[in-house]
């Protein structure tokens, strides 16, 4: 009766190995600081070439912020808000837009650059944000936005719900 059990125990093992993907490849040796200071670079170019005024936060993200809009939220993942926004390419590429029709997020759903940025507002402000690709999408394309991507993001808080 032992050995059965064993037996059983091993054939439940094999199984559970089996099962496991195989060929799917695993890259430790991914560095991002690389990437992060040609994302930097870009940016710094592209913000004196468009004589952009604003500020760059210890994260990375460049931010101007066009209103700061008003009211005292304390942002958490949870909080829901609703934004119109225009969503560019540092070569001017419009990949997102809302056009006019605000859409309503999660700020726990959205690219951590948003997550950071958004907080910097309150409901009724509008803020430019330019963020590096960790903060986007990172080394993976998103639909129309190629892996590496720095984003451009002009973004107005049309309401913001705890």
């Amino acid at each position: 009766m032992v050995k059965f059990k064993y037996f059983l125990l091993v054939i439940c093992l094999a199984g559970c190995l089996a099962a496991c993907k195989k060929n799917v490849p695993i890259d430790d040796t991914y560095d991002p600081t690389p990437q992060f200071k040609a994302d930097t670079t870009a940016i710094a170019a592209f913000v004196k070439a468009n004589n952009i005024s604003g500020t760059k936060d210890a994260s990375g993200i460049f931010y101007q912020i066009i209103a700061p809009g008003s009211g005292s939220v304390s942002y958490l993942t949870s909080t829901v808000i609703s934004a119109d926004y225009e969503g560019r390419l540092l070569n001017g590429t419009i990949f997102d837009s809302t056009k006019g029709n605000p859409a309503t997020f999660k700020l726990g759903n959205v690219i951590l650059g948003w997550q950071f940025g958004i907080q910097k507002i309150q409901k009724g402000g509008k803020i430019r944000l330019i963020i590096p690709s960790y903060y986007a999408y990172g080394t993976r394309a998103s639909g129309s936005v190629p892996a590496n991507s720095v984003l451009d993001f002009t973004i107005t808080l049309t309401d913001v719900q705890q």
